[in-house]
């Protein structure tokens, strides 16, 4: 499991961009295009939009890949 660091002072990222920052897809549009076609895992469940706030300690899954946010 990859650990991603939110930049200080900030309460979340939205999952297209941690999903671009994590090297899970090539691009933000990809990511939208993915997260749309009910491919993403948010703490184990599917989650279909775009624009999520992922917090701290949330756990994001795509293709075998995990992701958490530290």
């Amino acid at each position: 499991m990859k650990n991603v660091e939110l930049k200080p002072g900030l309460e979340h990222i939205d999952l297209c961009d941690l999903m671009k920052i994590a090297d899970m897809t090539d691009s933000g549009g990809a990511a939208k295009h993915l997260i749309a076609e009910g491919l993403v895992k948010v703490d184990g469940n599917v989650e279909t939009r775009k624009r999520c706030k992922i917090r701290k300690g949330q756990v994001v899954e795509f293709k075998g890949q995990k992701v958490t946010l530290v």
